[in-house]
Formats: C-alpha cells, structure tokens, sequence
C-alpha cells in the first residue's frame, strides 16, 4: 500500500468504528457490508461521514460496485481527483 493509500485507509478505519460493532479487524480486503454484518442503511451513514470528511460525493453507480475496503479507497483516491 501507497502512504496514500495507508493514510485513506487509516481514516477509513476511523470513520467506520462506530459500525464495527463486532469489532472485526479491518484489512484492505475486508468486504464492508458482509464482514462487519452491517445493514444497508448503516452502509449509506458510513459513505457519507467518508463524502463529508473528504468532501466528495460519491454516486450511486460507482458505490454499487464497492465492496471491500480497498474498493473505497480507490473511489476515494479516484473522487480526490475530480
């Protein structure tokens, strides 16, 4: 991983905490929905705490093909850009 990509990741890990309730270790392959066992509307609070700490947003198409934590740093690194 980049120090970009730590730093984002790092963040990331962060801001999904309050999630975590299972307190499941977070790995750059870990799929958000299926291994922490959050709902979908928990997934959505997630995304936007990551759209307003980053101050992106992040539409609907490109987060229906994010699943794993990588995945959100790649959208992140991606929207960062834009």
């Amino acid at each position: 991983m980049t120090d970009d990509e730590q730093k984002i990741f790092d963040k990331l890990s962060e801001l999904l905490q309050p999630f975590n309730e299972k307190q499941v270790e977070l790995k750059p392959q870990t799929e958000i929905a299926v291994d922490l066992a959050i709902d979908s509307v928990s997934v959505m609070d997630f995304v936007m705490e990551v759209e307003d700490h980053f101050d992106m947003d992040i539409p609907l198409n490109v987060l229906s093909d994010t699943h794993t934590m990588k995945d959100m740093i790649s959208v992140v690194q991606a929207r960062k850009k834009t």
